[in-house]
């Protein structure tokens, strides 16, 4: 059996797939948004702050036909598959994008808590500054500058409400829609932290847990 590059976090309840976006799907996606960046009309275009909770410089949609042109849609959709069937879940049959978006956060910027739309949602790392600078204390507590926080439910016994992610180039995270999310801000550099996001639905009876089953 050939081994899969897909693996599974449970930290609470929801289970979170994380998987490697190939190396030539970041470099493409890093010259297309390069590209866009320099065109001034498609970023007036393509703008999608508007309809975002990020506290960032920029954030905007990737063209329709460049996600699907690029394997990045069919990469989305086929890495949700697994995931599914790994949790357990009925095979997908649909897969239906309804947005997929980039996040360029600079130093002091921010990310306050929010959820998505559809049924399914990820994010993923294109850039990250080498130092995303030191905590305000000299203690034992984690530094979270600019790290994804996951939230679900209350803190309990044997079971933690928070998932935090330290972004690497190249990692992905796929969760589900309602899970409540927040990204700390940095300090100390210039450079920039890059990701790629989507929503998107499946199957009905896939994602209605509530529906009737033989």
């Amino acid at each position: 059996m050939e081994k899969t590059n897909i693996s599974i976090a449970r930290p609470f309840g929801p289970s979170i797939a994380k998987v490697s976006i190939p190396e030539n799907m970041i470099l493409k996606l890093n010259n297309y948004i390069d590209e866009v960046i320099k065109d001034e009309e498609k970023i007036k275009l393509q703008d999608h702050g508007r309809n975002l909770a990020g506290q960032v410089t920029q954030e905007f949609i990737l063209d329709n036909k460049f996600a699907d042109s690029s394997g990045w849609l069919k990469f989305l959709g086929t890495c949700t598959a697994q995931w599914l069937k790994l949790s357990g879940l009925p095979e997908v049959k649909q897969f239906d994008l309804i947005s997929t978006w980039v996040v360029r956060q600079f130093k002091g910027e921010y990310n306050p808590t929010h959820w998505h739309n559809g049924h399914i949602s990820g994010v993923g790392y294109l850039k990250v500054p080498d130092d995303l600078g030191d905590k305000a204390q000299d203690s034992k507590k984690n530094n979270p500058n600019g790290q994804l926080e996951l939230i679900h439910g209350t803190r309990q016994f044997l079971s933690q409400s928070t998932f935090r992610i330290k972004p690497k180039v190249g990692e992905f995270y796929f969760f589900p829609n309602y899970m409540m999310h927040t990204v700390y801000p940095f300090k100390e550099t210039n450079e920039e932290r890059r990701s790629i996001s989507f929503n998107a639905k499946v199957d009905e009876h896939v994602y209605n847990v509530y529906a009737n089953r033989n």
